[in-house]
């Protein structure tokens, strides 16, 4: 049987095996705190059984669950149970008519630190062993009612409804409940100082003071430290404090009518500035909004302002009003009021300035003395000096400054009511209120000629310039008097349009043109040949002068040629009156005028005379055609036109050249002939001449060579003179630096073994003195040595006495001098005794009074007395 019970544990039979220790088959080995559910088909009961025992299973029984290990649930933790059994007043299991233990189905069962507990039938473990929830300081946790239940017990005793929700504040350790559902952890906030906690209601509720608060009412918490929010509250924000300064406000705006800290009454929509004295800090309210800082206004003894809508004494915005500020002050603007302008600086005029005002509105202008009525649309002009501050009904229209001319400066002033315009030449002149500048324009060439800076008929080398390429007008002042220097021997003509006037100037002077005057333009031909339209010009140049042109004539043998002439011209004005002056204007181009005439003159009298006639006789020819004879046959020495009194005085025939090819390769043929047969015989001469002078050449650089060849030998034999002299001085020299040299070193020699013969003589003295000294101190060392071991040996000897003497005072101090004199006593004492001590019948404690006035009583020892006897005895 043993062997067949060991096969069916091996094999894993009834009895179990080391893999199920607990078993799977008919017995069940349970170990202390464990359990298994085992079911009876037969009843369907099932029933708990709970170890330590070994279980031996019925055939109409069946183990559902186990062997499984009980629930421990350790110090401070929980556990959630479902469906718990019913339990009796003593705590024990409720079990119906069949033996089923009862359940409480769909119920939870929170069991806290106990004994190990087993899971009956029906049971389960919804929440395994957890530790329990720990609130910290400053942490709660919102807690929400699932059901109706009774919190505490008592006066304690708290209704709580199904969906009410509370908090459960730390710190300490929640005890969950099977009524209850925990939600977040709500954490403390903390409030620092100059700030403040904007809490939302989220329901009907009472805060902490006590105040009951609506469903989305907002409210703020100010007290410095930590606050936990309500169950139904909610943190909306962390409001900041605004610090305020002297140097700056804050605009404040009312959401709803409310009453602020202070008690007043804050209507919706009202506005308000919070300075520094009413308080240093602000925290906005619920009900409040910040609108903006705003910054001081300060003005200086210098400024001013002009704020609009000013508030009233009755604090309310005057709406289209305005109120002037002067400076030195500061203040903020309230809400609705603003400044129109900024900050201005206080009108300081000086002595050529002056202001332009204009009244908006009827008022009494108190700056004159008496005051003066200004009726809404006046101007009036204020002079400095002076320091002005505008009322506000006063518009500051402009400020002009007077304009400093000199006498040959001037300004166009058109005056606005009449719209006359004058010229103010030579003074400091200032505007009034209806007087301003006016703009003279001029046209284009005119600007163009102006802005040169000169007139080009003046200046050659800016005649061409502007020729090439005219300038633009320079930047004129349109209202300034338009000037012009006349330069010298040149005339100017100005037509006024509004007297139907001209007038001529001459030069050198200056033209100041009226607001109505105009330059004559004049047009000239130029280039070569001439062409019209090419100079511009102001000024008339008087002369005299001169113009260069090309006539293309042509003989009386059809020989074309062409000519470039100049004439000298000048204007004969004997008196400057108006008749001659404006005679001299009366040909606007008398420079093609002229060329035009003197160039029909020159072309028909040419037309006369062959090629050949007019090559010999140019000249003579072209000063009769121009100049004419007179009744001598002499030529005239000048040409004047009437019409301007122009005068020619002489022509000059600086070329000419036939038009015609074949003419010109002609001449440039004969020319050319003329000109190589000047250049040969040149050539021939040169040539001559210049071998005469290489002969010449040639003969002084032969003397030349045979006079520096005897100098060359001259030299030379000089230079070998030189060189035997040297030789014997060298020679010379060696011989006696050599003998000299080994003089000197014999003397170094016996020099240096003197001083040698010294040195070792020292030395040797030097090492002995040295030896000496060594062995003096070696042995006044050694002696002071001796000496201080001696000394030592000395103080160590004194010093052991004085110990010993200490140690014997010591001694004796400590024996005391009682125990000296026993102890000096103690021998005769012994004597006296010695007849009691060794009496053989036996040994007694004797009082034997006082010894040597002691007091106290001699005691005999029994161990000493019985030492005594045996030795006695042995």
């Amino acid at each position: 049987m043993l062997g067949a019970q060991k096969k069916m544990n091996k094999k894993g039979g009834a009895w179990g095996n080391e893999e199920n220790p607990g078993g799977s088959g008919a017995i069940f080995r349970i170990a202390p705190y464990q359990y298994i559910h085992v079911i009876d088909q037969t009843t369907n009961v099932t029933r708990l059984e709970v170890g330590p025992q070994t279980y031996i299973r019925k055939d109409n029984e069946r183990v559902i669950l186990g062997p499984e290990k009980m629930v421990i649930v350790a110090p401070r933790h929980y556990c959630m149970i479902e469906n718990p059994v019913q339990r009796d007043s003593e705590g024990k299991p409720v079990y119906d008519d069949v033996g089923q233990v009862k359940l409480q189905h769909a119920e939870l069962e929170v069991r806290l630190e106990q004994e190990p507990f087993p899971l009956y039938p029906g049971e389960k473990l919804q929440t395994s062993v957890t530790p329990l929830h720990v609130v910290a300081r400053n942490t709660a946790l919102r807690l929400v009612a699932k059901r109706d239940f009774v919190q505490g017990t008592g006066e304690d005793a708290v209704h709580r409804n199904a969906g009410e929700v509370w908090l459960f504040e730390g710190p300490g350790t929640y005890i969950p409940r099977k009524e209850v559902e925990v939600g977040e952890t709500v954490c403390a906030q903390i409030i620092r100082p100059n700030q403040a906690l904007k809490l939302r209601a989220m329901m009907d509720t009472n805060d902490r003071e006590g105040a009951p608060r609506v469903t989305g009412e907002e409210w703020l918490v100010r007290k410095v430290g930590a606050y936990l929010p309500g169950a139904y509250e909610e943190v909306v924000e962390v409001v900041n404090a605004i610090v305020l300064t002297d140097k700056e406000a804050v605009h404040v705006q009312a959401k709803r009518t409310f009453k602020d800290e202070n008690g007043k009454t804050r209507r919706n929509g009202e506005e308000w500035l919070v300075l520094q004295k009413d308080t240093e800090t602000f925290i906005p309210g619920v009900y409040e909004e910040v609108v903006k800082n705003v910054p001081i206004t300060t003005l200086t003894n210098r400024q001013y302002c002009v704020i609009l809508n000013p508030l009233g004494p009755d604090g309310t915005p005057q709406l289209g009003q305005k109120k002037l500020i002067k400076g030195e002050k500061s203040f903020f603007l309230q809400p609705g009021e603003c400044l129109e302008s900024g900050i201005q600086d206080v009108f300081v005029l000086g002595e050529n300035e002056g202001l332009i005002l204009k009244a908006r509105e009827a008022l009494k202008d108190n700056f004159y003395d008496p005051a003066v009525d200004r009726s809404p649309g006046d101007k009036w002009l204020i002079r400095g000096p002076v320091e002005y501050f505008p009322p506000v009904e006063v518009e500051v229209v402009t400020r002009r400054t007077a304009i400093p001319l000199d006498k040959n400066e001037g300004i166009y002033v058109r005056d606005i009511k009449s719209g006359e315009v004058r010229a103010v030449i030579g003074m400091t002149y200032l505007l009034n209120q209806d007087e301003e500048l006016w703009e003279k324009e001029l046209p284009e060439a005119v600007e163009n000629l102006i802005g040169l800076g000169k007139d080009v008929v003046a200046d050659r080398g800016l005649m061409r310039a502007a020729l090439a390429a005219p300038q633009g007008p320079k930047g004129r002042d349109r209202t300034r008097v338009v000037t012009f220097r006349v330069p010298h021997n040149t005339a100017v003509q100005i037509y006024d349009y509004k007297d139907k006037k001209a007038r001529v100037i001459f030069g050198p002077d200056l033209v100041l043109l009226g607001p109505d005057e105009q330059f004559t333009q004049l047009s000239l031909s130029g280039g070569k040949p001439k062409k019209p339209n090419q100079i511009r010009a102001l000024g008339l140049m008087l002369g005299p002068d001169f113009c260069t042109d090309i006539v293309v004539v042509e003989t009386a043998d059809h020989a074309r040629l062409s000519l470039q002439v100049a004439y000298n011209w000048h204007f004969d004005i004997r008196n400057h009156s108006d008749e001659t002056a404006t005679k001299i204007f009366s040909v606007p181009d008398f420079v093609g005028d002229c060329c035009k005439a003197i160039a029909s003159r020159i072309r028909g009298a040419v037309a006369g005379v062959k090629f050949d006639d007019f090559h010999k006789n140019s000249s003579k020819i072209i000063r009769v055609a121009v100049f004419g004879a007179d009744e001598m046959g002499k030529v005239r020495e000048k040409i004047m036109f009437d019409q301007n009194n122009l005068v020619v005085t002489s022509i000059d025939i600086q070329s000419v050249e036939p038009v015609d090819q074949r003419t010109r390769d002609s001449l440039q043929k004969s020319v050319q002939l003329a000109i190589e047969i000047t250049t040969n015989s040149q050539e021939a001469a040169a040539r001559h001449e210049a071998e005469r002078l290489e002969q010449e050449a040639r003969g002084r650089l032969e003397q030349q060579k045979i006079l520096d060849e005897a100098e060359a030998e001259k030299t030379r034999r000089h230079l070998l003179e030189l060189q035997a002299e040297s030789a014997a001085v060298e020679s010379c020299g060696q011989s006696t630096a050599e003998a000299r040299s080994r003089a000197d070193a014999a003397a170094i020699e016996a020099k240096a073994a003197v001083e040698q013969a010294k040195l070792k003589a020292e030395a040797s003295a030097i090492e002995a003195e040295s030896e000496l000294e060594r062995l003096m101190k070696a042995r006044r060392i050694e002696l002071d040595y001796v000496k201080e071991q001696n000394t030592l040996e000395v103080q160590k000897a004194k010093e052991l006495a004085l110990i010993d003497v200490e140690k014997f005072k010591e001694m004796m101090s400590a024996l005391g001098q009682e125990t000296l004199t026993a102890l000096a006593k103690a021998g005769p004492q012994h004597q006296a005794c010695s007849h009691i001590l060794y009496s053989p019948h036996s040994f007694l404690s004797i009082s034997s009074g006082d010894v040597e006035g002691t007091g106290s009583p001699f005691y005999i020892d029994h161990r000493w007395k019985e030492s005594y006897q045996s030795s006695k005895y042995s």
